[in-house]
């Protein structure tokens, strides 16, 4: 299978469309029982001999649309970890990227409420990826330069509720809720 770059008319912009290639024709009339195997075995021949080629990554950057600034800006790929207000696993399934923050990127209080503020408008921009492998083969379509932050496995030790109440021997412990 080939990819065709086609421009479509009322848009202009470039668009990938598979071309597909047509092994044999013959009609069902040509096929009596002794040839219709031999038929098949050919074009499994034929389909096994046409294996795709290692489809090499081209850059995305070019005809994109997007600002020449974001071309060589850095991202981030990780896959984020539960947050400490609930112990489900939701939203840790996949992996993100987002954009670093920019050494002088314009960054202030906001004086009336105090909410931090930023002039990069790529900060808030964060996308999901099923695969680390997918998050990276887009990075480097767009021709983003990158760093992968491994995830970590967090370590669980057993623990049981009534270890709170046990003695031990040393000083005393006085929790206060309030």
């Amino acid at each position: 299978m080939a990819l065709l770059f086609k421009r479509t008319f009322p848009f202009s912009r470039l668009q990938v469309v598979p071309s597909v290639t047509v092994l044999k024709r013959f009609s069902s009339r040509d096929l009596d029982s002794d040839s219709s195997a031999l038929a098949i075995k050919e074009s499994k021949n034929e389909v096994a001999e046409t294996a795709p080629e290692k489809s090499r990554i081209i850059t995305a950057d070019i005809i994109s649309g997007a600002p020449k600034e974001l071309r060589y800006r850095t991202v981030r790929i990780y896959k984020p970890t539960r947050t400490a207000m609930q112990s489900g696993e939701h939203n840790t399934k996949h992996w993100r990227i987002d954009f670093d923050i920019l050494e002088g990127g314009g960054r202030w209080e906001n004086p009336l409420i105090g909410w931090a503020s930023s002039s990069d408008y790529m900060q808030a921009l964060r996308l999901k990826f099923k695969s680390k492998e997918d998050a990276i083969y887009f990075a480097e379509k767009q021709g983003w330069d990158y760093y992968v932050q491994d995830h970590i496995e967090p370590k669980f030790r057993k623990k049981v509720y009534a270890d709170n109440f046990k003695y031990s021997p040393g000083k005393l412990r006085i929790i206060k809720t309030k």
